[in-house]
């Protein structure tokens, strides 16, 4: 009796093993996929960023989390298909960077989490959001929702050429109306002309620029978009070799030979957005988690092309400059 006791015993006991087993398996690492519209070389710093953030806040691949990158090159017809790859890889949220990525994101999807690092769109205007305390729907992120900006950037302009009185405005459609509305405002309020030119992707990018040559302008304003922001070298070497003044949003472009530029380093863009990815991962609704605003500007100045250029920086600017290249 004792004996066929203790083999039933060991019998259950075996048979509850392969469940210990499966029970003590490590969770499968989770999946973070990121839609990126612009060159596969441009995005690898923007990744470590990324990694940074996402460590500091308990995520570390490849312990816990994979990263599934993919990149358009620079193609804007590539996007809806590769949100449509990061649907079919079954990732647990994806990062969609720039407006044209949160659409294309929202198209593949109504169900997956979507974290935006969007610098284009006014988020509640266009529906992405309700509120930025509580975004209630599929979507929150980070978003450049600081419409005066388009202002600041024609001052900026305004003050280092006092002389300035049309400026050719390069603009990427994919992008949406909002940037669009704030520079005309700014330019009826500044008295100055403007002349917009359309820029559809990177193969229109040096044609837009040999057209603002060509009408004659005395400086360019190029709008958020990653046709500028994440090709800053090829950018700043076009409207250098056009001679003429240029201001953007992505202090890279200055960094790279631009003359100015004031807004938001993407790169920090990434690290911030770490942490709304962090608390998807960890179960919260996107459209309980608050969206954010970039929390750091920087005016960076070239000085080197401003002498090329013939232009001579105010007191006032290089004052105010978080970054004098000299």
């Amino acid at each position: 009796m004792q004996r066929r006791a203790f083999i039933a015993l060991l019998g259950g006991a075996a048979a509850a093993w392969p469940l210990a087993a499966r029970a003590q398996q490590p969770a499968q690492p989770a999946k973070i996929g990121v839609l990126y519209p612009g060159l596969a070389s441009t995005l690898p710093s923007r990744i470590a960023a990324f990694r940074d953030g996402l460590q500091a806040v308990g995520f570390r691949e490849p312990d816990n989390v994979e990263l599934v990158l993919r990149s358009t090159g620079g193609d804007p017809t590539r996007i809806s298909l590769l949100a449509m790859e990061l649907v079919e890889r079954k990732v647990d949220v994806i990062v969609a960077v720039s407006a044209p990525a949160v659409k294309a994101a929202r198209s593949a999807t109504t169900t997956s989490p979507i974290v935006a690092f969007d610098l284009e769109s006014d988020p509640i205007d266009s529906g992405l959001i309700n509120s930025f305390s509580r975004p209630g729907g599929q979507v929150t992120g980070v978003f450049f929702d600081f419409p005066e900006f388009s202002k600041k950037w024609l001052e900026l302009l305004k003050e280092a050429m006092p002389q300035l009185s049309s400026v050719a405005v390069l603009w990427d459609p994919a992008t949406g109306p909002m940037q669009m509305r704030g520079v005309e405002i700014a330019g009826k309020e500044l008295n100055l002309k403007l002349e917009i030119l359309e820029v559809s992707g990177l193969a229109n990018l040096d044609d837009a620029v040999l057209a603002a040559s060509g009408k004659g302008v005395d400086a360019i304003l190029m709008l958020s978009s990653p046709v500028f922001g994440t090709n800053p070298e090829r950018v700043a070497g076009l409207t250098v070799g056009v001679r003429l003044p240029a201001v953007t949003l992505f202090p890279d472009f200055a960094r790279a030979g631009g003359l100015m530029a004031y807004g938001v380093n993407p790169i920090n863009i990434f690290r911030q957005g770490a942490a709304i990815v962090a608390k998807v991962l960890r179960g919260s609704k996107p459209g309980e988690v608050p969206a954010e605003l970039p929390t750091k500007f920087e005016l960076v100045i070239n000085l080197k092309t401003a002498k090329r250029l013939g232009i001579a920086f105010p007191t006032s600017i290089l004052l105010r400059a978080d970054e004098v290249i000299e």
